[in-house]
């Protein structure tokens, strides 16, 4: 039966007349938003609990100190910043739930998540609901695989090159060994690369080592092959739990050979039970709390009034320089409203014209979502991490 038009029109002004009862009333339902748009909903997740709550807790820190500092001076094109963060405790489905949890509360950008395995269970359903999404330190190559995806941090692959590249050039090794987790998409990711670029750079894999999340407590049966292969430096791609355990199986069992690693090894500091195994220990990173530039002195400064006098990583620089990269791209698409149509599409167009000089370098981003910034090596000297100038 056909309705006539007076009762579709009739239909019609009962319905709106009903929505604007319930904005009226200050409906709490879920995904809303301020009425005006001039609040713009960030979320992130990342481990707040757990192992590897160093990395999740830092980026938040990061974060919420570069939300404030924007909100301060007026927020972007008129917009303030709302941020909120969800615990995924590094799990792939409780990354899921963290996830749809923020895009309940109305999240329009997404920053996350902080870890690997965790993000790469989010990704397909970022691009599903098209949200515009940046990680701060998930650096597998396949995080960014969908067009609405992009890192603040270098891809497993380049870390891998990268780090082969800086052992040959600084001639800190010709006999290396690795020791890899097998059953992490991070930790394969560089050693595949490492290993290869190893080669093209006439490096000498002497021993190549693995072992899987399962098996990660005990590490003398690898050891004491690395140990008889003569190997002068142990590349570490691995986060810094696993590696606290090996530096100090290593010492005992009388290891002399150096330790290389990358970015998970940040927080290493804070995790292993004596300060002295991790001594002379280097890490490939983007990001130098001792540096001179003065935006990183400015952060580094701000960090720690805001924290306890707590200095900066790795993970917190990445947070912090992720919310200027959006607020850079929505100064250059001309965003003035969160409920601006085509928002992640007109995102994504600036983001691959935008140059922003973060704390974690320079940084501009490719089509594949990929950025591009120098890496610099640090060292751990009487406990604290510095940069490596020899």
């Amino acid at each position: 039966m056909k309705m006539s038009l007076k009762k579709v029109l009739a239909a019609v002004l009962a319905l709106t007349f009903l929505a604007a009862c319930f904005t009226a009333c200050g409906s709490k339902g879920t995904g809303s938003s301020s009425s005006d748009g001039k609040t713009l909903k960030i979320g992130s997740s990342g481990p707040l609990t757990g192992d590897a709550a160093a990395y999740g807790i830092a980026v938040k820190n990061g974060i919420q100190l570069a939300v404030d500092e924007i909100n301060a001076a007026g927020g972007v094109n008129g917009m303030k910043l709302e941020f909120q963060m969800e615990d995924d405790e590094a799990d792939a489905e409780k990354a899921v739930n963290a996830y749809n949890t923020l895009k309940d509360n109305g999240m329009k950008v997404f920053i996350g998540t902080v870890t690997t395995g965790a993000c790469l269970s989010v990704i397909s359903q970022t691009k599903a609901d098209n949200m515009f999404q940046i990680t701060p330190s998930a650096s597998a190559a396949k995080v960014i695989a969908n067009d609405n995806c992009f890192q603040v941090c270098f891809t497993d692959p380049n870390q891998g090159t990268a780090s082969a590249d800086y052992i040959a050039s600084k001639g800190l090794a010709t006999k290396v060994a690795v020791i890899y987790n097998s059953s992490d998409a991070y930790s394969s990711g560089i050693y595949d690369n490492f290993k290869a670029e190893a080669a093209a750079k006439g490096l000498d894999l002497v021993a190549s080592e693995a072992f899987t999340g399962d098996s990660k407590q005990d590490f003398s049966s690898q050891l004491s092959k690395i140990k008889a292969s003569g190997a002068e430096l142990i590349f570490l791609p691995i986060y810094y739990q696993e590696a606290s355990l090996i530096l100090s199986q290593a010492k005992n069992a009388g290891i002399t050979a150096k330790f290389f690693g990358c970015d998970g090894l940040d927080g290493l500091i804070g995790k292993i039970s004596n300060k002295a195994d991790a001594e002379g220990v280097m890490l490939l990173t983007p990001f130098a709390a001792d540096a001179t530039d003065e935006n990183v002195k400015k952060f580094v400064s701000a960090y720690k009034t805001a924290y306890n006098g707590e200095t900066p990583d790795q993970f917190a620089a990445d947070g912090y320089d992720a919310v200027f990269a959006i607020a850079a791209a929505l100064k250059d698409a001309g965003i003035t409203s969160e409920n601006k149509d085509n928002l992640t599409s007109r995102l994504v167009a600036s983001m691959l014209k935008i140059s922003v000089d973060g704390v974690t370098g320079k940084m501009s981003w490719t089509a594949d979502g990929e950025t591009t910034k120098d890496a610099k090596a640090m060292v751990i000297k009487d406990g604290v991490a510095v940069l490596y100038t020899k």
